[in-house]
């Protein structure tokens, strides 16, 4: 089946540029299909063009009230869009997606490109790409390009920005010569203060043919992790620092996000867990802690980043959090407690040493997990950091690896 590049725009304000792209698309030898996810059925560029899919094929069926709200309009095309992407991509037919656009454009176009699969080409063309582009590309792979003027019109400039993206897309929809098989990829999360852990389990797998993907238990760093789980290109997950559950559940700059595990559940692989890092919330410079943190144990990073030792009470939100989550697999996970403490800065001597929180933490896990033949709570009598415990999370990998491949 053929592919082609989808040039998307609101075609109704920027059907000439968009053309434009397409052109530049076509003279590199890339197959293009145009879209326009106009909000308004009315083209106020009287030069607009016609697109190849029409706005009524991606709302399929999905009404736009025109004379309310943008915002709602905007949003109500963003999701038809994204389910339309996503049933294209599925089909075969997406080799990759351009985009160009203003704030409501890039919202409403990258909030489907962060639905298609990590790999697959994405690149939008923005007026807001030189700002904080966070919101726009998530833990996605949508590289961003700053469009300079704005998209309105064709000039010296804009001509040489579009016909630049435009080829930067055909080069990397160009066809290039088959990979060798690569090793079965697997995720791993970590922070500064479980490095000795995953280090320990990467170069024990490593060693045993597997190509070893290392995420840092940012917020992004999970849901980026689990991206890759859900386009089928890791095959298994040691997901031992949850740390962004602690900035879920209490409010640090690194959360989880409400959805954080699911798609390690519903994707079936071997999944071992830990607790790495949970003993700590994570907020900006000292100065920015919230006021009624103040007075907590705080230990200062480095000056971008202060770490709040998690209370008791907020341990036992935590394990409910992730026993919550833990309950609702029906493939096989294993998690793994490490009694002595579950980072660097949570052992005997260090500053965030409290046996009574990690009690709690641990003891809730146990008994609000629901334990069955696949689903399955250990505690290992080690700091996260031994070699013992790095050993006994390489052990049960391998069972469950074992038994997914029998």
């Amino acid at each position: 089946m053929n592919s082609y590049v989808y040039a998307i725009a609101t075609m109704d304000t920027k059907g000439r540029e968009l053309a434009y792209v397409a052109r530049c698309l076509n003279a590199a030898g890339a197959a293009v299909r145009t879209v326009d996810v106009s909000t308004s059925a009315t083209p106020l560029d009287q030069q607009s063009t016609v697109s190849d899919i029409h706005r009524d094929v991606v709302l399929s069926g999905t009404a736009i009230d025109e004379a309310g709200d943008r915002g709602t309009a905007i949003a109500t095309m963003a999701e038809a869009l994204r389910q339309f992407m996503v049933q294209e991509c599925r089909a075969g037919r997406v080799a990759g997606v351009i985009g160009i656009g203003g704030s409501g454009g890039t919202a409403l176009i990258t909030a489907a490109m962060r639905s298609l699969p990590i790999g697959l080409p994405k690149l939008m063309v923005s007026t807001v790409a030189s700002g904080n582009t966070a919101g726009y590309v998530d833990c996605s792979d949508i590289a961003m390009m700053y469009s300079v003027v704005d998209v309105a019109g064709l000039n010296v400039v804009s001509r040489t920005v579009l016909g630049n993206a435009a080829h930067a897309m055909a080069g990397m929809v160009a066809q290039l010569p088959p990979l060798a098989e690569s090793r079965p990829a697997l995720g791993m999360t970590m922070f500064g203060v479980t490095t000795p852990c995953v280090t320990a389990i990467r170069e024990s797998l490593e060693a045993r043919g597997y190509d070893c993907l290392v995420f840092h238990a940012t917020g992004a760093g999970g849901r980026a992790m689990e991206q890759l789980v859900e386009s089928g290109l890791i095959r298994g997950v040691l997901d031992m620092t949850t740390t962004e559950v602690a900035d879920q559940v209490v409010g640090g700059i690194f959360p989880a996000g409400p959805h954080r595990f699911d798609k390690l559940l519903q994707a079936r692989i071997p999944l071992v867990m830990s607790l790495g890092a949970v003993d700590m919330v994570n907020f900006g410079a000292l100065d920015s802690v919230p006021e009624k943190f103040r007075q907590r144990s705080l230990h200062v990073h480095n000056d971008q980043i202060t770490l709040m030792r998690t209370s008791v009470a907020e341990n036992r939100e935590i394990a409910l959090w992730i026993a919550a989550k833990l309950n609702q697999s029906v493939a096989p996970v294993t998690m793994l407690i490490p009694e002595h403490g579950v980072s660097m800065l949570d052992a005997k001597g260090q500053p965030f040493f409290d046996a009574e929180a990690d009690g709690v933490l641990f003891s809730e896990l146990e008994s609000q997990i629901q334990q069955t033949d696949t689903r399955k709570v250990v505690r290992v009598p080690h700091h996260i950091n031994d070699a013992e415990f790095s050993a006994t999370a390489v052990k049960h990998f391998d069972q469950l690896m074992s038994a997914a491949t029998t």
